[in-house]
């Protein structure tokens, strides 16, 4: 089924509450529900028959047939995923803190990212991974300069908060006292 309406939003905002309910009859409930619209969708599933022992043999087979295939799909998938994630990621902190390093480094992240998407293009998930590895070393350079920016930045409010203030004489002594009027009014 399809849960329609919902607005378009960037991967990851959207939330969405899927539920799986299984009856002592076998009957799968299935819903599903937008946090933010509040809009739902639900499917009940049943079986339409039941299924001869042959019929069930013969599936047990072919999906055993076709594990390694399914898990290089699923590899594939979990690549792409992973790469799209990064892609994302890496484009943000490009234009968040592009200006902190070299327009090399960018060009080269830049590159990286622009390799990554045509070989995402492919079925290859090798490939993929290679091109995320990639990805990663290039912008290790940015996670660099964020990292350092961010230390000196807290390096300099530590010296503005422990310096001495503008404006004070300098010529401060600490000096004890004692008051003498106090001694004589407790006699």
């Amino acid at each position: 089924f399809n849960l329609e309406g919902i607005p378009p939003a960037p991967r990851g905002v959207p939330q969405i509450e899927v539920t799986f309910d299984i009856d002592a009859n076998g009957i799968v409930h299935v819903s599903a529900k937008d946090k933010a619209t509040g809009k739902e969708q639900k499917i009940t599933i049943q079986a339409s028959g039941g299924l001869t022992e042959e019929e069930i043999e013969r599936m047990v087979k072919e999906a055993e047939a076709h594990a390694e295939e399914d898990r290089k799909r699923r590899e594939l998938v979990e690549a792409k995923n992973q790469a799209e994630a990064l892609i994302d990621t890496t484009k943000k902190q490009i234009e968040e803190h592009g200006d902190k390093v070299d327009p090399a480094t960018v060009e080269a992240i830049e590159l990286a990212l622009k390799n990554l998407e045509e070989t995402m293009a492919g079925d290859d998930a090798d490939k993929i991974k290679a091109g995320i590895q990639n990805v990663t070393e290039a912008a290790m350079k940015l996670g660099e300069a964020i990292y350092k920016a961010q230390q000196e930045k807290a390096g300099e409010a530590e010296a503005e908060e422990s310096g001495e203030p503008s404006g004070v004489d300098e010529d401060i002594v600490d000096a004890d006292f004692e008051d003498l009027d106090d001694d004589k009014r407790s006699s």
